[in-house]
Formats: C-alpha cells, sequence, structure tokens
C-alpha cells in the first residue's frame, strides 16, 4: 500500500521523505515493557519487527485508524520509540483522531479520494488506470504508468533492465540511489525519474513481496 501516497507526503512536508530517515519497526522502551498495555496488532508489530507503515488493513479502516491512535498514545508517553516515516506520521499528523464536522465525527488528517479527482482515462481508443505503474514498457523500459499532463493521458515508461528486482530489497541500495538520483527533488509525476524514485510504493502489486516506504 502507499498509505495514500504516505499521508500525502506527511500532509505535503516533502522533507519527511528524505532517503536519510529510514524506518524501522517500533520498539517498546526498555524499562517500561513488564508495564505496558497494548493490543495484540500493536504487538504484532513489534514482535515482526514490522513498521507501522507496513500494515495490512484496509486504508480508512477502523482497525487501520486504531493502530495510529495506539502507536501516538504510547509515543506521547515515552513507551514506544519509532523512526522515520511511521514517527513522521504520528508527530506530524492526527491520524487516527477524529473531529466534528458539519454534526458528523469524521477521521482527521486521512487523504481520501476527493470527487472529481481522475483514476480512470482514456488512451489510444482504451481505459487505463492513471498513476498505478503496470510492468513492461518501451526502449528496454522495465514499468510504465499513465499519468495527466495538461490535460491529457500520457503514458511514462520508466525503469533499466538491469537488477531493480534485487537491488530494491537492499536498504542500501535504496537509499543510495535515491541520493544519487536527487529523489527528494524528484516531483513531476509526468516524468520517469519521479515513478523510478517511487517504484518502492508499488512494488507489493509488481510482484514483490512487500512496499517499502519512503524513495526507491
Amino acid at each position: 500500500m502507499d498509505l495514500k501516497k504516505l499521508i500525502r507526503e506527511v500532509l505535503e512536508n516533502k522533507d519527511c521523505c528524505a532517503a536519510t530517515k529510514p524506518t524501522k519497526a517500533p520498539i517498546l522502551n526498555e524499562n517500561l515493557q513488564s508495564r505496558v498495555l497494548m493490543t495484540e496488532n500493536m504487538k504484532y508489530h513489534i514482535d515482526n519487527k514490522k513498521p507501522l507503515t507496513e500494515n495490512t488493513f484496509r486504508y480508512g479502516s477502523k482497525a487501520f485508524l486504531d493502530l495510529w491512535a495506539e502507536a501516538r498514545y504510547l509515543y506521547s508517553r515515552n513507551a514506544l520509540s519509532v523512526s522515520g516515516m511511521d514517527k513522521d506520521i504520528i508527530t506530524e499528523t492526527k491520524l487516527g483522531e477524529y473531529g466534528m464536522f458539519e454534526g458528523q465525527m469524521v477521521p482527521l488528517d486521512m487523504p481520501i479520494l476527493e470527487e472529481g479527482e481522475i483514476t480512470e482515462a482514456e488512451y489510444q481508443g482504451k481505459k487505463v488506470q492513471i498513476g498505478k505503474p503496470k510492468r513492461g514498457g518501451a526502449s528496454g523500459k522495465k514499468f510504465y504508468v499513465y499519468v495527466m499532463d495538461k490535460g491529457k493521458v500520457k503514458k511514462v515508461s520508466f525503469g533499466d533492465s538491469g537488477g531493480l528486482s534485487t537491488k530494491i530489497n537492499d536498504p542500501k541500495a535504496r537509499h543510495a540511489y535515491a541520493a544519487r538520483h536527487k529523489c527528494a527533488q524528484a516531483k513531476d509525476r509526468t516524468k520517469a525519474g519521479y515513478w523510478s524514485c517511487n517504484i518502492g510504493r508499488y512494488w507489493k502489486s509488481l510482484g514483490g513481496s512487500k512496499n517499502f516506504s519512503g524513495y526507491w
């Protein structure tokens, strides 16, 4: 999952996703381990050393929101240590909390699909998904994605035919690639560089074992 583009790059703070901030699994404060009460869902992430951004709950579900609320509660009481994107989401957003809007309780800081946002369009006479990378491509490229560019659908091919599949599982290789290609500055979704830098967020849907937070 891309956690709705990692909570819209932690609510538009683009620097939060720099490759120098890897996300590790949450860790309990050693001095409080015997006294910390937590749900089985949180215990699963700690025992299996999985970052909260890799949770398997449906985006926007109660379980999804409750996990972030619980993490924030434990973190605020110095019972839980978090890093990288987990920490950014916990400290810079209110994901998991609720507020009143026009008489209804609504989840805070949870990007949702806005009415009218384009997810499907027509390209050369066929319906295509917008912003969903696929395997395949042209001119030796390994992937492609359809994007909207000035009101028209554009096909962007990216990724070479080299060892991306193996290197993406190496955190050091991902961080080095992001630094080398200046991924923190790659903001244009109509360019191949943007998608190469962010391919990890879609890796599971492309046949990989899991998605990766942050840049490639």
